[in-house]
């Protein structure tokens, strides 16, 4: 437990709201539309953006219990539920996807996770899939527990961290957006990258009337939309705002970054002066710039795209 706070997150201090500020982009300005960027990666330098939104209300629900998630092998989830546990002493366990990387040295984003603290379980494939199954969930919980020094119960985070505590605690990013720039303009239209849809389900359900929110899915399967619905219905009770989804700039599915996608990233990062993020936020920004130039948006919007997270730090 937390002896000395009911609220272990506040010892993280984040750094909220996050900027909102107008760029000049001149892809966007002749079309007539203004380009702003809310800068959730700069929240926090290890927990960045939508994993402080998603991550900090599971963690005051864990109660101090150990906190186990799960993640691929490359997992930006993995990294910051790790940074999190070693920055307020809570044990983690990382739920691995694929028992072939057992016996393999770990790759960096893994390494990291070990270096914070989590212990790593690799389970295959198959198990992974049904992990949501309440009888394979409890054989997981079971053998993670004995990982834990002292065992105890654990209290479980899904996959990307998107749960309804999570969208519930997303909503606040809309509702920054509401309050608009320092000079008053408030976007009409918010984007934002989706991975597992939490913090599309609570931006939607965070912004003013008027205003919508845009989700661009960046794996292959077009699930998202239900998975989403699914997300507000447990946190909210119904679907809640006007939002969509645009499945077109995958790329080729999750972690795939082809050339012209690295090359339209560096290009961002010579024009705006911050680095881009290639799995997430490249590809928003992409499909941003492509919409814009199709005639998506109106003359006179206000689009706002929220930068998730930073890229990870190199090896």
């Amino acid at each position: 437990m937390f002896p000395e706070a009911s609220d272990p997150t506040t010892a993280l201090r984040p750094r909220l709201p996050s900027p909102l500020a107008a760029v000049a982009d001149d892809r966007f300005d002749r079309f007539g539309v203004r380009l702003l960027l809310k800068r959730d990666d700069l929240i926090h330098p290890e927990l960045p953006g939508n994993k402080w939104r998603k991550l900090a209300p599971n963690l005051r629900a864990a109660a101090g219990r150990p906190l186990l998630t799960f993640g691929g092998a490359y997992s930006n989830h993995l990294r910051a539920t790790a940074a999190a546990g070693r920055l307020i002493g809570m044990p983690t366990v990382g739920v691995v996807r694929g028992d072939e990387l057992a016996g393999r040295p770990l790759n960096p984003s893994l390494a990291r996770c070990a270096e914070d603290g989590m212990r790593l379980l690799f389970v295959d494939r198959a198990t992974y899939r049904a992990k949501d199954d309440p009888a394979v969930l409890a054989r997981i919980t079971g053998t993670a527990t004995g990982l834990i020094p002292g065992g105890g119960p654990v209290h479980v985070v899904p996959e990307g961290g998107s749960n309804a505590l999570a969208a519930r605690s997303c909503a606040a990013l809309g509702e920054e957006l509401r309050a608009g720039t320092p000079d008053g303009t408030v976007p009409d239209i918010a984007a934002v990258a989706c991975g597992t849809g939490g913090t599309l389900a609570g931006l939607a359900a965070g912004l003013g009337p008027g205003s919508r929110a845009l989700g661009v899915p960046v794996l292959r399967g077009g699930f998202l939309g239900g998975e989403v619905e699914r997300l507000q219905r447990a946190a909210f009770g119904a679907r809640r705002g006007d939002w969509s989804l645009d499945d077109r700039f995958h790329c080729g599915g999750y972690a795939r970054t082809p050339p012209e996608l690295l090359a339209f990233a560096d290009d961002f990062e010579d024009r705006h002066g911050f680095a881009v993020e290639r799995l997430y936020v490249a590809k928003l920004l992409l499909a941003l710039v492509t919409l814009t130039a199709e005639g998506a948006f109106p003359r006179g919007t206000a689009l706002a795209a929220v930068i998730t997270g930073p890229p990870p730090p190199a090896a």
